[in-house]
């Protein structure tokens, strides 16, 4: 196609898109566009399947509602282009320039297209590796099973996007807005997501290993069997509201309630030993009498939670936060704590009462014995009688907490901070 046709097509398009006289849409479809410059150009509603574009500049272009089924724009400049509802199904983009694209419901799921002189079908995956997307506009963008492998989208809006089963490996996603998006399946691996909002985004089956998190919000999104290994997560809100847990956690949790509130009539005590909680949000929940054994619940919210006579030995706390919760009497024996939250809980002992409801005169601590809570946060938490012997409270801040009555013998207290705290008599000293 000589450069005086194609602008002949291009002046019809126009005008037919604007709804004047002797308008036509431009077909061109298969048409070899190769390095054209069409930037700006009105191209909405064209039908550009199978065009060859690669190295085309479209930078401004106006793509809106498009057929660029299984074109090719490898390497092409669509800066600032609207494809706002097109159709690239199965293109080719590879390297190409999408910075600040609108990309608002475009279809980037793969597709089949004939070929061949035989009329064979071949089932193309839409490839946008290595391209870059920078600052798009991409929500509700359907970009199902899409390759985007070391793409970069910092700053993308994707807002309930679909991305199922694509590819996002390695790729460099600082400060992308996933929130919402469906994320299943989707490989993560290598990626940098730092401050990225993830909110209420399903993870279920997604591949974050190795992935870097730090200062993600997380929060809601459902991680069922996502996987997070050596993922960095500094800093990163990770909160799961308890609907986004495994069926038989939801299970325990509602009978747990349902004892709770009619003193043991209905439901039955929660049995959640070695149960993954990882980031889930229980705050203001009462778990009083609940089994939490060995459990995981790092980065967990349960701040104001009712916790009292629970068993938490030997359980992964680490980072979680416990502020304003109540843990009387409860047994935390073993558990690893590290850079987790106490601040203005309380940690004492109860009064054991007989079957007639009765003070029986003993008392029953709270165990911290043997705990790894190195950098625990501890600022006013009520540790009065508690026990504290073995346990590792390096670097620790206890500043305005009570101590009194506590056992802390053979406990470590190197670089804690224990201004204004009440310190338990000589006999329950460290040594």
């Amino acid at each position: 196609m000589t450069p005086h046709e194609l602008v002949a097509i291009l002046d019809k398009h126009d005008r037919w898109v604007k709804k004047k006289m002797n308008g036509a849409r431009a077909v061109l479809t298969m048409i070899n566009l190769e390095g054209a410059s069409l930037a700006k150009v009105n191209l909405e509603s064209a039908k550009l399947s199978g065009t060859n574009l690669r190295m085309a500049d479209l930078s401004g272009a106006n793509l809106s509602h498009a057929d660029l089924f299984a074109a090719f724009l490898t390497k092409a400049d669509l800066s600032g282009a609207n494809l706002y509802r097109a159709d690239l199904r199965g293109a080719h983009l590879r390297g190409a320039k999408l910075k600040g694209a609108i990309m608002r419901e475009s279809d980037f799921r793969g597709g089949a297209l004939l070929s061949g002189a035989r009329g064979g079908v071949s089932f193309v995956r839409s490839d946008l590796s290595g391209s870059d997307l920078d600052d798009a506009f991409m929500t509700d963008a359907n970009l199902t099973g899409a390759d985007l492998t070391d793409c970069s989208m910092a700053g993308a809006d994707c807002r309930g996007a679909l991305l199922a089963g694509a590819s996002l490996a390695r790729a460099m996603m600082k400060n992308v807005n996933l929130s919402n998006a469906d994320l299943r399946g989707t490989n993560f691996s290598g990626a940098n997501l730092s401050g990225a909002s993830l909110r209420g985004a399903n993870l279920t089956g997604a591949v974050l290993s190795g992935t870097v998190l730090r200062n993600a919000d997380l929060h809601g999104a459902n991680t069922e069997n996502t996987d997070m290994g050596g993922a960095d997560t500094t800093g990163a809100n990770m909160v799961r509201a308890a609907k986004n847990f495994p069926p038989h956690i939801q299970d325990q949790l509602s009978r747990h309630f349902e004892w709770i509130h009619t003193n043991g009539t209905v439901g039955s005590r929660a049995d959640l030993g070695g149960a993954d909680l990882s980031h889930i949000d229980l705050s203001g929940v009462n778990l009083s009498g609940a089994n939490l054994k060995a459990a995981n619940l790092t980065g967990a919210r349960l701040r104001d939670v009712l916790m009292i006579m629970c068993d938490v030995s030997n359980a992964t706390l680490r980072d979680a936060d416990f502020t304003n919760a109540v843990l009387d009497g409860s047994n935390l024996r073993g558990s690893d704590g590290e850079g987790a939250r106490f601040d203005g809980a309380g940690l004492a002992w109860v009064d054991v009462k007989g079957l007639d409801g009765r003070p029986t005169g003993r008392l029953w601590p709270a165990s911290l014995a043997s705990c790894r809570l190195v950098n625990a946060s501890m600022v006013r938490t009520n540790l009065r009688g508690v026990n504290l012997s073995g346990s590792d409270l390096s670097g620790a801040n206890l500043s305005g907490a009570i101590l009194s009555d506590a056992n802390i013998r053979g406990a470590i207290f190197t670089d804690a901070n224990l201004s204004g705290a009440s310190l338990p008599s000589v006999d329950n000293s460290y040594d």
